[in-house]
């Protein structure tokens, strides 16, 4: 128990890591190199933690869990510096910036399922479980279009500027939507029935 509690908090923080890396990646080759002269375009982990959302939150989470409380681990990386105005295309390239961090977990996540097929050990089995459920879940819930998560940089690249501008202006108060959202069952109406669809696409089922 503890340490498939503890193998699924070491999956999000590698996940969230190299999502974060991977917008930093996609803006730098669209001609943004902000994260990289922040020292940012790194898989150092070290480079990407953010106190409350690396380390806190997901500490507590854990611990809950620990004491035998069912609860969803989430978290966040400090997120990469991306200037949009610098990008060779803003109001296109911004669309691949953003979703260059749940496309990666989706890459993950495909990949780990093909390991699924072996004839493996359970507990090998478990833990590649974890690695397609925890980056499905971070690429799912990233694409909910509200800002900042990812997917509102799809929108706003989509919408026309009047009213991309109109729709940014709901970034300060994203993190608020995003709560109120989770709050009213968002997660498990919209984000898991997603997660489960796709997870058997790839074959993945709980051991």
């Amino acid at each position: 128990m503890i340490i498939n509690i503890i193998s699924v908090g070491v999956t999000l923080f590698l996940a969230i890591v190299v999502h974060e890396y991977a917008h930093g990646w996609m803006a730098n080759k669209l001609g943004d190199p902000t994260a990289k002269e922040a020292g940012r375009l790194t898989l150092n982990p070290f480079r990407h933690i953010d106190p409350i959302g690396t380390i806190l939150l997901p500490g507590l989470l854990i611990a809950i869990r620990m004491m035998g409380q069912p609860t969803m681990l989430f978290g966040w990386a400090k997120p990469v510096p991306v200037n949009f105005s610098r990008l060779n295309h803003p109001k296109t390239d911004m669309i691949w910036v953003g979703l260059a961090g749940p496309a990666v977990n989706i890459l993950i996540a495909t990949a780990a399922a093909q390991l699924f097929r072996l004839d493996l050990p359970v507990k090998a089995l478990y833990a590649i479980y974890d690695i397609v459920i925890v980056n499905l879940i971070l690429a799912v819930f990233n694409m909910i279009p509200v800002p900042p998560l990812d997917g509102s940089r799809l929108v706003t690249g989509v919408l026309p500027d009047r009213l991309a501008k109109s729709y940014m202006r709901l970034e300060p108060f994203g993190l608020l939507i995003v709560i109120a959202l989770l709050y009213f069952g968002a997660f498990q109406t919209v984000v898991l029935p997603v997660v489960d669809h796709l997870s058997n696409f790839l074959g993945v089922r709980e051991p």
